[in-house]
């Protein structure tokens, strides 16, 4: 996994939260709704294709376990992942947690508002809280 870099559009709307076996995962920079990244550590990687077999199944099972563990523990109604690409094109997921009456709802996250920033005590806060989420989910650590 060597020269890996996550895209400078998304170092500058997010900020880091932990090393999963295939991803980097970050937590975008908008505190109205609960919204991770997972980036894939493999450089020139643009389509989900661009992984292997192996690497494919293991995105979608890290996307697949922290959106259940973002959802069991701070709750919500709809769970949403996808990986667009248009205005980034390095490879990446979205993993948002919606409720009914957020600031898009029912419509989708991108292009809705402006964004509400975190302060750096609502920062810490969930970053804290998204760490402590995941220590409990084993599969994760499996490589």
């Amino acid at each position: 996994m060597t020269d890996f870099t996550p895209d400078d559009r998304l170092v500058e709307d997010s900020y880091p939260v932990t090393e999963l076996p295939l991803c980097q995962l970050r937590l975008m920079d908008d505190a109205r709704y609960p919204w991770l990244v997972l980036i894939p550590r493999r450089p020139g990687a643009v389509e989900v294709f661009d992984l292997d077999d192996d690497e494919q199944h293991r995105l979608w099972q890290e996307a697949g376990l922290v959106g259940r563990a973002l959802k069991e523990a701070l709750g919500g109604d709809k769970l949403n992942i996808a990986s667009l690409g248009n205005l980034v094109p390095q490879l990446h997921v979205h993993v948002v947690l919606r409720r009914e009456g957020d600031a898009a709802w029912p419509g989708p996250v991108w292009g809705q508002g402006r964004a509400e920033p975190y302060d750096l005590d609502g920062l810490a806060a969930m970053r804290d809280r998204l760490l402590a989420m995941l220590e409990g989910i084993d599969a994760l650590r499996l490589g």
